[in-house]
């Protein structure tokens, strides 16, 4: 038998705690319903700040917030920590590893996972950041690798090869990510490890189209790639991955195809929804998320709502972005539309509001962009750090967050360093 509501009151299951999951959650938490979140994780993760775990800047525990923490005071919220697997939209049952939860409304807000573009041996041999899981294990090879390059001393290729870093993808999480491993790099290794020379170290950014950040003007991406250089990262444009092999890395760039030894493959080329929004039976795009209507029900399925990272949205021509703001949007849209459901009020039409794009390239460095509002370097990184904060949860969380960024900005203290197995 299903797990069901032992209430009264109109049931609303939310799968997934991610931002527009907990932002629904907190919006139903004051209102005349009981509410379910689903997730397999007991926490919330401030995806944005996964590379700094990854590059020892952060702990897990200073971007992850325990679930049930979020609703102490609100008796209507419930969690269940289990799996989505599949769905029963004619009975109202959404499966689960840990059985069947029946609901009244839905709202599918799962979130990506990577997407490898069915390169399987890159899927199999290279790093993904979209897990604190992946994001820790990262970091384990990033440190190890170097400990085994200071252990080689009669292979020379060998050497090279530990000391040479890719990252694939131009956006973000790859502008990020290059950046804050080159200062963990020549700020921090290079006091550490005496005798391995810095200057053989060799990092690159990968980007498969002719330019990095597509969602900023020519002036910053171009400022983008002079910074990055300058922190000693080789920007390779027009550059496509055909394979990696867990050993060598071939790229093409035109008609040049090129082979390089590389023990780290750092994959943020794409993203796509987690393979169980497919398995609704609803049309999915090229990139497995859910076509929304515009008061973000599932097309066909009027009490199935999806925002976030699993909802095809439209406007304006072109899908939403996949990121934090257009999930909060979302999700504000989605819980009225919910309580005008319940009520038979007419659903509201949801218009995303673009609050500008921002990216950070190193401690000290970023770039903001915001209608005809352009900033880059020091202002633009203060700027990064209080949105970032702000959306971080608890007090205790950003005192230590702001303190660790300042230390790594004057100092390059990267405490977090450590190999957790």
């Amino acid at each position: 038998m299903p797990r069901k509501n032992q209430g009264t009151r109109p049931h609303v299951v939310i799968l997934g705690a991610g931002f527009g999951g907990i932002k629904a959650a907190k919006l139903l938490a004051d209102k005349d319903v009981d509410v379910t979140i689903v997730d397999k994780h007991n926490y919330h993760l401030f995806q944005p700040l996964l590379y700094q775990v990854s590059t020892s800047i952060l702990s897990e525990d200073e971007i992850s917030y325990p679930i049930r923490a979020f609703f102490q005071k609100n008796e209507n919220i419930d969690f269940f920590m289990a799996e989505a697997t599949g769905f029963d939209p004619a009975n109202k049952i959404v499966k689960t590893s840990h059985g069947d939860i029946s609901y009244d409304y839905l709202i599918i807000a799962t979130g990506a996972t990577t997407n490898y573009f069915g390169m399987k041996s890159v899927e199999e041999h290279s790093y993904p950041m979209k897990t604190l899981r992946e994001s820790t294990l990262l970091r384990n090879h990033l440190i190890r690798t170097f400990e085994r390059a200071s252990r080689v001393e009669n292979d020379k290729d060998l050497k090279k090869a530990l000391m040479t870093i890719m990252i694939v993808g131009g956006g973000p999480t790859g502008v990020e990510e290059a950046g804050a491993i080159s200062e963990l790099v020549y700020k921090c290794m290079k006091k550490d490890y005496h005798n391995l020379n810095m200057n053989d170290v060799d990092i690159k950014l990968i980007e498969a189209t002719d330019k990095l950040l597509p969602m900023m003007p020519e002036a910053l991406r171009n400022n983008t790639v002079d910074v990055l250089r300058g922190k000693k990262v080789d920007v390779r444009l027009n550059t496509q991955v055909r394979d990696y092999d867990g050993e060598y890395i071939t790229l093409r760039s035109g008609e040049k195809e090129e082979k390089i030894r590389t023990r780290t493959v750092i994959w943020a080329a794409g993203v796509k929804a987690q393979p169980v929004v497919a398995t609704l039976g609803a049309e999915v795009d090229r990139a497995g998320r859910v076509i929304v209507e515009k008061t973000t029900q599932v097309k066909g399925f009027p009490d199935i709502y999806a925002i976030g990272d699993s909802a095809h949205f439209e406007q304006d021509g072109r899908p939403l972005p996949t990121i934090a703001p257009a999930a909060y949007e979302a999700a504000e849209t989605t819980v009225k539309n919910i309580m005008h459901a319940i009520k038979g009020e007419e659903q509201e039409t949801f218009v995303y509001k673009d609050l500008g794009s921002m990216a950070t390239i190193g401690a000290g460095d970023a770039v903001m962009f915001k209608g005809v509002m352009k900033s880059k370097g020091l202002f633009a990184w203060i700027a990064w750090m209080a949105v970032h904060v702000l959306r971080l949860a608890g007090p205790l969380t950003n005192c230590t967050v702001i303190f660790k960024w300042v230390m790594n900005y004057f100092f390059g203290v990267r405490m977090a360093r450590i190999v957790r197995d």
